[in-house]
C-alpha cells in the first residue's frame, strides 16, 4: 500500500514538473523583448534598408520578404515601411505586397 502512495507522488511531482516546463515555456515565448530603439533616426535608418531591399529586387516583396532582405527584425520592417509610405515611396501591390513608387 505504501508503495502505491509513493508511486502516486511520485506520478504527480513528475506531472507537476512538466506543467511548470510548460508555463515557462509558453511565458518566456509570450513576453520575448525587442531589442532595437525606437527613434526617428532608428526609423530613418530602418527605412533605408527597407529601400534598398525593395530597390534590390525590382518587384514587390511582402513584408517577410523585405525583412529577410534587410536582414532586419519584422518589427523593423513594418516601421520602415510605414516612414516610405508617409513619404509617399511605395505603393501597395497585389497580395500583401509593397513595391516601390
Amino acid at each position: 500500500m505504501a508503495e502505491k502512495k509513493a508511486t502516486k507522488k511520485a506520478a504527480a511531482e513528475v506531472q507537476e514538473t512538466a506543467a511548470k516546463k510548460a508555463t515557462k515555456t509558453a511565458t518566456k515565448k509570450a513576453t520575448k523583448t525587442v531589442d532595437y530603439a525606437v527613434s526617428a533616426e532608428n526609423i530613418g535608418f530602418k527605412a533605408g534598408d527597407v529601400y534598398q531591399a525593395l530597390a534590390a529586387a525590382e518587384k514587390a516583396l511582402n513584408v517577410d520578404e523585405i525583412a529577410k532582405a534587410a536582414n532586419i527584425s519584422t518589427e523593423e520592417t513594418l516601421l520602415g515601411l510605414g516612414w516610405l509610405f508617409k513619404e509617399g515611396k511605395l505603393l501597395s501591390a497585389d497580395e500583401n505586397k509593397v513595391v516601390l513608387a
